[in-house]
């Protein structure tokens, strides 16, 4: 099949490599305009954008899909499909009908569970066993489509959400090869999404990353690892905010006086905080105006007070 392929980040990067691999005649690709980046917020093309130039794929870049010239540019292609990985914008209908076998999404959860923006970070929030990926043929509704086929990873204790979205990259990568070759041979038929047990996912804010040290010790360890690495979870301390890496919990020493939630215990080795349960030790940690660093670190570089506390109110 002609396949134009659309996608944004990173964690689009196997799916498209493998579609370059295959079979299928990969004629074109849409991904989201050059964004400013770094220090000196020069424009940049996207991971996808700069994959496809290697390959030496055409690259249609609109402002938005529902652009004429946008829909013109992609008739011209003349694709059969149009496979999605983490595009970023929403499709207009007239987008939607031009290839003849639709747009089909690889989604990063089992749906109907967690359709929206951010699946991996809320199946961790969560506490889910078990998550995956989906293939489905866009509709307007969100993440609503008819399914074409799953996968499934289990959830480790010590994944972040970034760990996470890889493994699901790499396995969801073979997820939508497959989805194309049943579409092109006619062996795979969509099937509608449940009704029941539809959960949703919206995008995780800077706000929704801050630390409550008065939520139970595994609260705050799911917390943490579903908002690593990005947008980073965060506390505060002295009244600037300071970002907290993933923590370990079940380790404080039997001999140390209990923590209030919040309270710093420091030793030669390592850092805890109190929680509403059992303190936890801190990992790597980022202070205002310094680099990242092992907790011990940062504890030895820091001034304290008699009573050293995290979570005290934004300065």
């Amino acid at each position: 099949m002609r396949v134009v392929f659309a996608g944004t980040p990173e964690p689009a990067l196997p799916s498209l490599q493998a579609i370059a691999d295959s079979g299928h005649e990969l004629v074109g690709v849409v991904t989201r305009p050059d964004a400013p980046s770094g220090r000196g917020r020069k424009l940049v093309a996207s991971p996808v954008a700069q994959l496809a130039e290697q390959l030496g794929v055409p690259v249609l870049k609109p402002e938005h899909p529902r652009d004429p010239e946008f829909q013109d540019a992609l008739r011209a292609l003349r694709p059969d499909v149009c496979p999605v990985v983490a595009y970023g914008a929403l499709l207009p209908q007239s987008a939607l009908d031009i290839p003849e076998h639709g747009w089909v999404n690889l989604h990063f959860s089992v749906l109907p569970m967690w359709r929206g923006a951010a699946p991996v970070q809320h199946a961790l929030f969560a506490g889910d066993e078990v998550t995956g990926a989906t293939t489905f043929r866009i509709v307007r509704e969100l993440d609503a489509g008819p399914t074409f086929g799953i996968m499934t990873q289990l959830i480790h204790d010590d994944d972040t959400a970034g760990t996470l979205l890889a493994k699901l990259a790499e396995g969801g990568a073979g997820l939508l090869l497959a989805t194309l070759d049943g579409i092109a041979d006619g062996s795979l038929e969509a099937r509608e999404q449940p009704t029941e047990g539809v959960t949703f996912a919206p995008k995780i804010l800077v706000e929704h990353a801050r630390i409550d040290w008065d939520d139970p010790a595994l609260a705050i360890d799911r917390r943490v690892r579903a908002c690593t690495p990005g947008p980073g979870a965060w506390t505060t301390f002295a009244g600037e905010r300071m970002k907290i890496g993933p923590v370990t919990m079940g380790v404080f020493p039997a001999d140390r006086a209990p923590l209030a939630p919040g309270a710093l215990d420091i030793t030669k080795n390592a850092v805890y905080v109190g929680t509403a349960t059992d303190p936890v030790r801190l990992g790597e940690v980022k202070a205002f105006g310094k680099k990242q660093m092992p907790a011990p670190d940062w504890a030895r570089g820091t001034q304290f007070g008699e009573h050293p506390i995290l979570g005290d109110p934004v300065g």
